[in-house]
């Protein structure tokens, strides 16, 4: 059994988190993800605060444990999201593309933890000034959009930098991962690609197929010229982005190009026009798992892992 502080903190049986990932984090994952031990997050996305009431009933519907969400602060909804999560408290909200500093107080005011997903340590910093609780430091490897750092280097400097739990993110599979990531000095785990193949996942089976089928040079970086790159499995439209971003497209065509793109895919399965957002562990997903067989595979591999070292590191 491997608990760490963040069990404590988050009052949760495994020191993993599930990614919120937007058309992919609904409320029938993150319940699965809480009834196995860890903390399962809704993925609100750029979703309308009905779908955000809806999804929070469907959630405590399935499920008594601790469940979180995640906002993304660029939604046009942000503000409308907030209010619903102060109305109705879930025990934790993740955030990211942003500062959300000025939600801080009314959201620990109904008892929420706030975790933000950080790419660098600048920004963990800031964060922490603002008063939340815990930080993801996400490596480039994840899926969606990424910083330029990978896990390895971002998560021990952000660390360091900080006197808060730290979670390590970006190319997290098996239990390798959770002790890599402990050994770093992070005191759990957010994982989301593997998630995305869990039975309970509600993405289109296309999809499920097409990350099982992945090898490991198969994901992309799209929107590098624009700042803000997305990975994703290659596909006809990662293939139009590097075209257009070759001849120097403006930002605003690629933006034009990649609306939509995402529900595209998870929603109606299109693997090759929508964006199958992935990380780079998708190579190692090679079949659908009930989300409880996923969690207890990470947590008794982490343990074969840790009385491996055990035996090979001989101290003098």
């Amino acid at each position: 059994m491997i608990r760490t502080v963040l069990c404590e903190l988050l009052n949760i049986e495994y020191p993993i988190i599930q990614g919120g990932m937007a058309w992919v984090s609904t409320a029938e994952l993150a319940a699965a993800v809480s009834e196995a031990g860890g903390l399962g997050v809704i993925g609100s996305g750029t979703a309308t605060p009905e779908w955000l009431r809806d999804q929070l009933q469907k959630a405590r519907a399935l499920t008594s444990k601790p469940f979180g969400v995640n906002v993304m602060l660029l939604s046009p909804f942000v503000d409308e999201l907030m209010a619903i999560l102060k109305e109705e408290p879930v025990a934790v909200v993740t955030t990211g593309a942003g500062n959300p500093g000025k939600y801080v107080p009314s959201l620990r005011e109904v008892g929420t933890r706030v975790i933000p997903v950080v790419s660098s340590v600048a920004l963990a910093k800031r964060l922490v000034r603002a008063g939340v609780d815990a930080l993801i430091a996400e490596g480039m490897e994840s899926g969606g959009h990424v910083g330029e750092l990978t896990t390895m280097a971002l998560v021990p400097q952000v660390v360091d930098a900080v006197d808060i739990p730290v979670i390590a993110a970006g190319g997290i599979f098996d239990g390798r991962g959770l002790v890599a990531a402990l050994a770093l000095g992070a005191v759990g785990v957010q994982m989301g690609t593997r998630f995305m193949c869990a039975q309970e996942c509600t993405i289109h089976p296309r999809v499920k197929e097409f990350v099982i089928k992945s090898k490991d040079r198969d994901t992309a970086l799209t929107g590098v010229t624009t700042g803000h790159p997305v990975r994703a499995l290659r596909n006809k439209l990662t293939r139009k982005f590097e075209e257009m971003e070759s001849r120097n497209a403006p930002p605003e065509e690629l933006e034009k190009l990649g609306t939509g793109s995402l529900r595209l895919a998870m929603v109606e399965g299109d693997i090759e026009y929508g964006t199958v957002m992935a990380g780079q562990v998708s190579a190692m997903v090679s079949r659908v798992q009930p989300v409880r067989e996923i969690i207890m595979d990470v947590v008794e591999s982490a343990g074969l892992v840790l009385d491996r070292l055990n035996q090979q590191v001989v101290r003098t």
